[in-house]
């Protein structure tokens, strides 16, 4: 079943309730056939308690009306173009093809329209799959989800400064030591970075990313449907104010002893050592022979470093007695501080985009899935799977094609200075006179 045919089966199993449901299985005499009937049902009813609010393949020719391409960076010319490719290494072009960047160093801004829903009180799984055939050195790699109020016109989707309004932002980047998967989570007008460093995939081929926001205020980071990440937003957010902050009544004591080490009293600075110098006249300098006192004035023997100099005296480090460790700061409950339940919840999501820069274009971005139920994203997890060790095996042969035509090409020029060198030989022997 497609996709579009589920969702009609979806609205019509809403509609076919108790008796009517019966008969319309029932009403039918062969057994065999009202047993298909209901596992086909059983089935819709099965899929119809979860919901895929937004889905791309770019299977369907008409793709281009739903992805809108922003009108941000164009009047500067610094807005790259894209293109539909299964790039250089696929097995199945027309299931493996996506949005592709194709322009060195512009800024991408592209954006679909779905159903607008909330999340509040349901699981929200954000997939997409990106494949970096150009060994992506520097550039994003990660989606937004925008909220119906974030844009009127999906041309002015942007990023920058004035960035369009998002809830989510989720997925690879990659620029020199950077190599991680982005996850800011907007809360009352901030955009707040996931502490935790989550390494992302750096090869050319497909990999798939999925982000699990749970209604339980949990989250989970899969790649390739292994998970990398998982925990309490709050623990893992610093969105909320902190449970406990430093007692503002109390400080540290005048007299309390935090230093470690201190001066050995009982160690002297020995007799001498401040009258050596630290230079001295280097005892293998001669004046030149050209040397003109008259013209270039009194001679000056170079200095060089004095061996004996040990530098400025200092005493011995012992363990101080009065030593107390460091103070730590007696803490109390924040009295600003209130938990929030639905961190993971937003009000509304209603456009999906992409907002990167790239200095190496190449990038392809497919399998958009937005869903309430991971039976809805894994199996395009499986599928991705199966395209990267396509790919890999593509990538593959034709390397070993390469090196077999390097090969062969190498045996023809040897096999050729060969014939030279034979040629070579029987023009000696024509040249050599009679005797």
């Amino acid at each position: 079943l497609s996709y579009q045919q589920i969702n009609h089966s979806c609205w019509y199993q809403r509609r076919v309730r108790g008796s009517q449901l019966n008969r319309l299985v029932y009403q039918h005499k062969s057994a065999s056939l009202r047993m298909t009937l209901l596992v086909v049902l059983t089935t819709l009813i099965a899929l119809c308690s979860a919901h895929v609010y937004f889905k791309e393949d770019f299977s369907d020719p008409n793709w281009e009306s739903r992805w809108i391409v922003s009108d941000w960076k164009k009047d500067s010319g610094e807005s790259g173009a894209w293109a539909l490719s299964a790039g250089k290494y696929y097995t199945d072009e027309s299931k493996e093809r996506g949005l592709k960047t194709t322009q060195d160093a512009r800024f991408y801004d592209i954006s679909a329209k779905h159903e607008e829903f909330s999340n509040k009180g349901k699981d929200l799984f954000i997939q997409f799959s990106v494949k970096h055939e150009q060994n992506l050195d520097c550039g994003g790699g990660y989606v937004k989800l925008v909220p119906g109020d974030g844009l009127d016109d999906q041309k002015d989707f942007k990023g920058g400064e004035k960035e369009t309004k998002y809830n989510v932002m989720f997925g690879p980047d990659i620029c020199g030591h950077t190599k991680k998967v982005h996850f800011i989570l907007h809360n009352k007008g901030t955009n707040h970075l996931i502490k935790t460093d989550v390494p992302c995939e750096t090869d050319e081929f497909a990999h798939i990313y999925t982000a699990a926001l749970y209604s339980d205020n949990t989250f989970k980071i899969f790649i390739d449907g292994e998970e990398k990440k998982s925990g309490a937003v709050s623990d893992n957010w610093d969105i909320l104010p902190p449970k406990k902050i430093n007692d503002p009544s109390q400080s540290k004591p005048a007299d309390w002893v935090d230093e470690r080490m201190i001066d050995d009293p009982e160690d002297k600075k020995p007799e001498g050592w401040d009258d050596i110098p630290a230079e001295i006249v280097d005892p293998e300098a001669e004046k030149p022979d050209d040397w003109d006192d008259d013209l270039d004035g009194e001679w000056e023997a170079p200095k060089v470093p004095n061996p004996e100099y040990k530098g400025p005296w200092q005493p011995k480090k012992i363990d101080n007695p009065a030593y107390k460790g460091p103070w730590v700061h007696p803490q109390i409950d924040n009295p600003d501080y209130k938990d929030d339940t639905e961190l993971y919840a937003f009000d509304s999501f209603k456009y999906i985009g992409i907002d990167i820069w790239q200095v190496k274009s190449g990038s392809i971005f497919s399998h958009f899935t937005l869903a309430d139920s991971w039976d809805d994203v894994k199996g395009d997890i499986e599928l991705v799977n199966t395209f990267r060790e396509g790919q890999k095996a593509k990538k593959d042969e034709e390397e070993k094609a390469r090196q077999a035509s390097e090969e062969k090409t190498k045996a023809e020029e040897s096999e050729d200075e060969d014939e030279d060198e034979d040629d070579d030989d029987d023009d000696e022997e024509e040249d050599k006179p009679d005797l």
